[in-house]
């Protein structure tokens, strides 16, 4: 499976914060057996979150786009707007998922606003901010994902 993070930070955009979130999830990703295409940033500006969202989904280089930040209650939290934006349909269940098992780890999990959406023949999946969170969020969903993919590329459910 194709993988492209995207780190949605202010902060990290502009230098001024190491960014931890986006090599936590690419760590990840690689210890599960996924190839990395891209690891990018950019700011919460929803313009620039619509841009990358659009260019890593239209080129069909990534099967499955993972953010991280931006999710949160924040007024410079634009990411699962900017996403529902240029999504094509949108995947409850798996933000769904991803809430109800956080919250089983930390309670604070049920405030992150992530959404999954489908654009072109990605899956777009709002990570929270927190390496911690990103990862744990991405572990709930890891074992659904290979497949989902391949039902998005055309394979049948059974």
């Amino acid at each position: 499976m194709r993988v492209a993070v995207l780190t949605i930070s202010d902060t990290v955009a502009s230098g001024e914060r190491v960014d931890l979130s986006g090599p936590a999830i690419v760590q990840r990703c690689r210890d599960l057996g996924w190839e990395i295409t891209s690891a990018q940033k950019c700011s919460d500006d929803p313009n620039q979150v619509r841009s990358h969202l659009k260019k890593l989904a239209d080129s069909r280089s990534a099967d499955l786009i993972l953010t991280t930040g931006g999710t949160g209650l924040g007024p410079r939290d634009n990411t699962p707007e900017a996403t529902l934006e240029i999504g094509e349909k949108v995947v409850p269940g798996l933000a769904e998922e991803m809430r109800r098992k956080g919250a089983e780890l930390t309670s604070t999990a049920i405030l992150s606003r992530g959404v999954a959406v489908l654009r072109q023949r990605s899956i777009i999946l709002n990570l929270p901010g927190s390496p911690k969170g990103a990862v744990e969020s991405l572990d709930a969903l890891a074992q659904l994902l290979p497949h989902a993919i391949r039902v998005l590329h055309g394979a049948r459910h059974d």
